[in-house]
């Protein structure tokens, strides 16, 4: 400990000069001095001097310097793979049983020279000592991060990982080893042996289908040790069977890709079941079949093109429409003469619509269309010109950076100004109010606000107009430059997409996920609005859902500033119903549906535990790799280990003196037995 002070050091002699001026004056003028031996005068004058010296030096500011050193004692982390596949195996219970009490041992030995962590890791992190071998997934790169960022300031002494070594979540642990400068410890878990097993690995499908297409499936079949062998592979719908391939295995240790064309042919969520049909002396049976889960969808939005003739432009939109796979395309010509209503866009290539039929029938259907190609004398929806001359120009477009109807990928809002030109009237532009310009018209070098392509909306309805003649030449240059028509298909859908899409004028509108996993907790958005179309959130919203044995979960949704929200949590694979009510001025809405939660089959799949990987976590780091019946070495290792040692902080501390309770004590301490010797004394 110092003292310091911004005054100049000479103070500190003043105040001891101060004091013991005080002290010599008052004992020296004091009457009755000589009735004080000279052992009791010299006793009140030391007291009387130290404690007016010590109130002189707090009067002075001046400081205590300290320096504070303080042990951390290291810290291990003890992490234990609480995923199913672990006991998967034959030494299963062995596992939940010796193995977990020889833990605990290992736990309570360290814990006396070490700090201590205990870690459970599978799909999700969980500060726990006791595993239940329940979790779905296994992701040890998420543990590798979760250390690095909750415990990258403390003093790691090691951290020690129980498990098969079976990932099938996140990336390689091993590549993140690297950032680690303490050791890591494996034990390993689980049987390396290589039986006779068939392993429907994958199952690659679309989630979504429309009713009546056909759309592929993907299994991926793995197998072991099972040479010369053949296989049945299935794929049924409830019971009815919708494909079967046969597979030769050739190899013991092979992989296969069987492709399968399924018709869409029942709306709503479908549940298909995927099989390998068993070997002889197969012992795992339970990873030869998984289930998957493809919504299909009864209805797709219907797009209507009509064209005075064929045109380039007409094939490249209707193309990029349909690539989408969420609208039917209809292309027609002068003699069309359905009715519109059916379709949710009409686009107009080239025709005049000005005092027609087809103004009239969009009018009254309130029905959103776009205009290619415009006539000079059309009623244009936002926008006015007036062509001065039948002379085209080359036009080339400039995106509009404040444009916020929809968000354009970084990628085609880069590529925009790569697209060729294209031709458009030479003239006058004016844009009305209620236009929003997406692409403005760049004339050689000159960027101008003349409209390429804009949109506009007048009393709901939605329309736009792309101005220029040859956008077939963006297709042509997005494959170019990328072997792909993505930017281009982008640009058209999302097109297609804000005027098709109609608003939803419903007071009670109900959001959730009508597919997930077992892994993820079901949760529900919620919406009301007044008859002004105001979000309020002063009614209560009541959730019910019901699973497959007719079994009622209630909820009442929390309320937010504009909204409403709840998560009703985690829930087995199965089926679920939900209905939603609310009552609004005496009104009562409802909202209802399904939702189906998919088993996480990933466990299931591989059970032959990777010990290799764990050998690398361990080697690249420093540590080692023990058998699970070896923890008493593990500790021996840990305990021994002289890397792992204690790390001293020294802090500098800088207080007042004033602010020490002590001195107050002291100086207090002093004046009182500075009375009490005077007092006994009788001189007071």
């Amino acid at each position: 400990m110092t003292i310091i002070s911004e005054l100049p050091f000479y103070y500190f002699f003043i105040c001891l000069v101060a004091a013991l001026f005080y002290a010599g004056i008052l004992y020296y003028r004091e009457k009755k001095r000589d009735t004080f031996s000279k052992t009791i005068l010299f006793s009140l004058f030391s007291l009387r001097f130290f404690a007016v010296g010590m109130i002189c030096l707090l009067l002075m500011n001046f400081l205590l310097k300290r320096n504070i050193n303080e042990t951390e004692k290291p810290l291990i982390i003890l992490s234990l793979d609480n995923s199913a596949s672990v006991v998967s195996g034959k030494d299963s219970v062995e596992i939940k049983t010796e193995f977990l009490k020889k833990v605990d041992g290992l736990r309570n030995s360290l814990s006396s020279k070490y700090n201590v962590q205990s870690l459970l890791f599978g799909n999700k992190i969980t500060k726990s000592p006791v595993p239940d071998f329940s979790d779905k997934e296994t992701d040890i790169s998420q543990l590798l991060n979760d250390i690095e960022n909750n415990y990258s300031n403390q003093n790691i002494g090691a951290l020690v990982i129980c498990s098969d070594g079976i990932i099938n979540k996140g990336s390689n642990p091993v590549n993140q080893t690297g950032k680690f400068k303490f050791p890591v410890y494996t034990v390993a878990l689980g049987d390396t042996t290589v039986k006779k097993d068939l392993i429907l690995l994958k199952v690659n499908h679309n989630r979504i289908a429309y009713l009546g297409n056909k759309f592929p499936v993907e299994a991926v079949i793995q197998s072991y040790k099972s040479t010369g062998n053949e296989a049945l592979v299935t794929i049924s719908n409830g019971t009815a069977k919708k494909s079967e391939q046969k597979i030769k295995i050739t190899s013991d240790n092979s992989v296969q890709t069987l492709n399968f064309v399924l018709e869409a042919d029942k709306p709503g969520v479908q549940k298909y079941n995927i099989s390998v049909s068993p070997l002889n002396g197969e012992l795992n049976t339970i990873n030869n079949s998984q289930n998957f889960i493809v919504d299909v969808i009864d209805t797709r939005e219907k797009i209507l093109i009509l064209a005075s003739a064929p045109h380039p432009d007409v094939a490249a939109i209707k193309e990029s429409i349909e690539s989408g796979q969420t609208y039917e395309v209809e292309t027609g010509y002068a003699d069309f003469s359905k009715p519109l209503k059916p379709y949710s866009l009409v686009i107009l290539h080239n025709i005049q619509i000005s005092n027609s039929r087809l103004a009239t029938e969009l009018a009254n259907n309130n029905q959103p269309y776009l205009l290619i190609v415009p006539r000079q004398n059309d009623n244009i929806p936002g926008l006015k010109i007036s062509v001065v001359s039948t002379k085209l120009n080359e036009t080339e477009p400039v995106l509009n950076k404040n444009f916020g109807l929809f968000n354009l990928s970084d990628e085609l809002k880069k590529f925009i100004k790569d697209f060729p030109a294209v031709n458009c009237y030479f003239g006058n532009y004016n844009t009305t109010a209620g236009s929003n310009t997406l692409l403005f018209q760049k004339i050689g070098f000159v960027e101008t606000e003349n409209p390429l392509l804009l949109f506009s909306e007048n009393s709901g309805l939605k329309s736009g107009v792309i101005v220029g003649d040859g956008i077939w030449r963006w297709k042509l240059r997005d494959y170019a430059e990328h072997g792909n028509h993505n930017l281009f298909n982008e640009l058209i859908l999302k097109t297609v997409q804000y005027l098709s899409v109609k608003a939803d004028k419903s007071f009670f509108r109900l959001i959730t996920k009508k597919i997930i996993t077992e892994n993820e907790p079901i949760a529900f958005d919620a919406e009301v609005y007044n008859q002004s179309y105001q979000l309020i959130t002063e009614p209560d919203v009541v959730v019910m859902l019901t699973d497959e044995n007719g079994k009622q979960y209630n909820y009442t949704m929390s309320k937010n500033q504009n909204s409403y929200f709840v998560e009703a949590g985690l829930f087995p694979a199965g089926e679920y119903k939900y209905k939603s009510t609310i009552k609004v001025n005496n009104q009562v809405f409802s909202q209802n549906g399904m939702i189906t939660v998919k088993e996480v089959v990933a466990e299931k799949i591989n059970t032959v535990a990777d010990h290799a990987l764990l050998f690398q976590l361990a080697q690249n780091t420093g540590g080692k790799l023990f058998p699970k019946n070896e923890l008493d070495k593990l500790e021996k290792e840990l305990m021994n280990n002289e890397l792992i040692k204690p790390v001293t902080y020294t802090q500098k501390q800088l207080n007042d003196l004033i602010d020490l309770k002590w001195i107050f004590f002291l100086i207090l301490g002093l004046f009182s037995v500075e009375w009490f010797l005077r007092k006994r004394s009788g001189t007071i």
